[in-house]
């Protein structure tokens, strides 16, 4: 089991935010360092750009901090897709919730940092809290 918690999307966009009362708590979480995947750093981006209109400079900054602060990011494979099929299927999540749960689950992490889930749920090893609420 990994001690390193695997850290969602919206963790990593509250902590390079900007006037939200969660941003300590996830510059905290990043801090401490953990898990990501591609998938979160391409979620990352997109947000970014998308809702938060920051230029690529800003986002290459970031991207660099993550790369820095947390594990090498897991990369999109067949098989983590393939696992993230099964589990959209059996827990009723989208894909790219489940493509989430998947990555962690091969890390190995026990903890799952998201507000995306409810928190205390169990899939597996794996725990999913959320930060926001403890």
């Amino acid at each position: 089991m990994n001690a390193r918690p695997f850290l969602d999307t919206n963790v990593i966009v509250y902590a390079f935010g900007s006037d939200d009362p969660r941003s300590a708590r996830a510059e905290a979480l990043l801090a401490a360092g953990g898990v990501i995947s591609v998938q979160v750093l391409n979620e990352f981006v997109s947000v970014a750009r998308r809702r938060q209109e920051r230029g690529w400079d800003e986002i290459d900054a970031a991207v660099d901090v993550l790369k820095v602060l947390l594990d090498p990011p897991l990369p999109l494979t067949v098989e983590l897709h393939d696992a993230a099929r099964s589990i959209a299927r059996d827990r009723g999540f989208s894909i790219y919730d489940s493509l989430i749960v998947a990555a962690a689950l091969q890390a190995r992490c026990s903890i799952l940092y998201s507000e995306d889930f409810q928190h205390g749920q169990t899939i597996g090893q794996l725990t999913i809290r959320n930060p926001f609420i403890e």
